[in-house]
């Protein structure tokens, strides 16, 4: 398994559901999986649903400039760090964001977000 094609495909799915079907996400978080948004903490699958499906927003389109990964433990699992632009309907200009993700692999030959720290980047 390559690290770098599985971060690839993960964040592919992951920003690509979030712009289309936020719902959809519920999957990829479990319920010891934490989201930091904004520096508000969010443990467990309907906390964290719960919290993307009230963004003020119900549309949006992001754009990746880059991802980097690196292995995590000796279990499979690995960090995946995004940066990018996310716009929004009616914003002239498009907002700036990292995002990390811890992915912990499962018995099913999958991964899930354990941990996810999100931050919009002011300049």
């Amino acid at each position: 398994m390559d690290p770098d094609a599985v971060a690839k495909a993960f964040v592919d799915y992951y920003y690509t559901t979030f712009d289309t079907n936020r719902a959809g996400l519920a999957s990829v978080y479990q319920e010891s999986s934490v989201l930091s948004f904004e520096g508000q903490k969010y443990q467990g699958t309907q906390s964290i649903s719960g919290k993307l499906a009230g963004l003020p927003f119900q549309q949006c389109k992001h754009q990746i400039n880059t991802v980097d990964c690196q292995p995590s433990g000796a279990a499979g699992g690995m960090i995946v760090f995004v940066s990018g632009n996310l716009s929004l309907p009616g914003e002239q200009h498009a907002l700036k964001f990292s995002q990390m993700f811890h992915l912990i692999p499962t018995q099913g030959g999958s991964f899930y977000v354990q941990n996810d720290i999100f931050r919009l980047n002011y300049a």
